[in-house]
């Protein structure tokens, strides 16, 4: 595997291919997985990642928005691509063009979808408790009527879990709640003799916490790329996940910093005593939190080194006094392992006061995509 440039991400296929594996033994027989690759596949890189589990045999996807759609047909991924957001009126010309999916938001939306005037490939999102997009699970005849419409071909009736990560009393009895709402809906439907749907309701913790659940399809996320939100969070389900992603970066130089002196912008952090400092190709403008700045650190040779003064939008500093083997163009890592330390996605989260989500969705795309396995 080739390094290259000032800062990369290197992905381990292997390791996704474990999770494919471990998530496939989990589901129910007939359940197919649907992953999200929105955000560039969490930080990962969408048309990449995607074309790794199409050769795997996975052919459903589910992504945010009309433009990650279109780079992965763009990028040969063949199968069924569910758009999970709202698209413009301006852009359903491009639903049909690149035979995407499309999410029908609430009863409105489904009308100005139809009046497009041409068969569209849409999905019905039931609202069943989050209270964010679809028609409420309540109005039934208001969902009934989308049927109605003759210019949408319904392919599938989703809803999503928004407590199903929680492990307390009250998450668990709202997520069961939810999951009656959903299926409450969908035997509505089939009683009026509406069938010929697929069904999904589960994303990655649905499926960790909720595995005796059987629907058509699992929208997993951020499990597949082999993180969890938090570092200390549980699951039902025992699966052995390995991290897909390392993020890397080169030690531009290394110089002294003298007791008393200080580093960086605003001056942020004083030395107490005589330290050796090394300067790091990498910084919030790749996606290192701000809020790292004398919080986080990376791993050099193995050992930890802490992240000194303000992070920069290209560079940050870190304090290696104790590893004098450090030098310029070593690597310095911030996610990932070396040696008998590692840094996981969620610790990182953790330390930022954030989730992993939102750390790896935000990696930069000048950083490199390197692949491995």
């Amino acid at each position: 595997m080739e390094q290259k440039g000032r800062a990369w991400i290197e992905l381990n296929i292997e390791h996704l291919r474990h999770n494919v594996g471990q998530f496939q033994e989990l589901l129910p027989a007939g359940c197919a997985m649907m992953p999200a690759v929105k955000a560039n596949a969490y930080g990962h890189g969408a048309p990449l990642i995607a074309a790794s589990l199409q050769q795997m045999g996975i052919r459903d996807f589910c992504v945010a928005s009309m433009n990650e759609a279109i780079e992965l047909r763009k990028a040969g991924i063949t199968g069924q691509i569910l758009i999970l957001g709202y698209t413009p009126p301006g852009q359903f010309p491009e639903l049909a063009e690149y035979r995407l999916t499309q999410t029908v938001v609430d009863y409105p939306y489904a009308v100005r979808l139809n009046d497009y005037g041409r068969p569209l490939r849409v999905h019905v999102g039931i609202d069943t408790g989050m209270h964010r997009l679809g028609e409420r699970s309540g109005n039934t005849e208001t969902i009934r009527r989308i049927w109605d419409l003759k210019n949408l071909t319904i392919t599938g009736v989703f809803s999503h879990l928004c407590v199903s990560d929680g492990t307390s009393q009250s998450d668990r009895d709202y997520t069961r709640a939810q999951i009656k709402n959903f299926t409450s809906i969908v035997r509505s439907l089939h009683k009026r003799g509406i069938s010929g749907f697929k069904m999904h309701l589960q994303g990655s913790y649905g499926v960790l916490n909720y595995p005796d659940l059987r629907f058509d399809y699992a929208r997993i996320g951020i499990a597949l790329y082999g993180a969890l939100s938090l570092p200390h969070d549980k699951t039902k389900a025992a699966v052995r996940l390995k991290p897909v992603l390392s993020l890397k970066a080169r030690i531009e130089c290394v110089k002294p910093l003298y007791a008393g002196e200080s580093v960086g912008y605003g001056l942020d952090y004083t030395a107490r005593t005589d330290k050796k400092i090394a300067a790091v190709s990498i910084g919030y403008a790749d996606g290192i939190p701000r809020g790292l700045s004398n919080r986080g650190y990376a791993l050099v040779h193995g050992k930890k080194a802490a992240i000194i003064g303000r992070i920069c939008m290209d560079q940050l500093m870190i304090d290696v006094s104790d590893i004098p083997q450090a030098a310029a163009g070593d690597e310095a890592i911030f996610i990932g392992a070396c040696g008998p330390n590692e840094i996981t996605a969620g610790e990182v989260a953790q330390c930022a006061d954030t989730i992993s989500n939102e750390i790896l969705s935000r990696l930069g795309e000048r950083l490199e995509r390197v692949v491995s396995g």
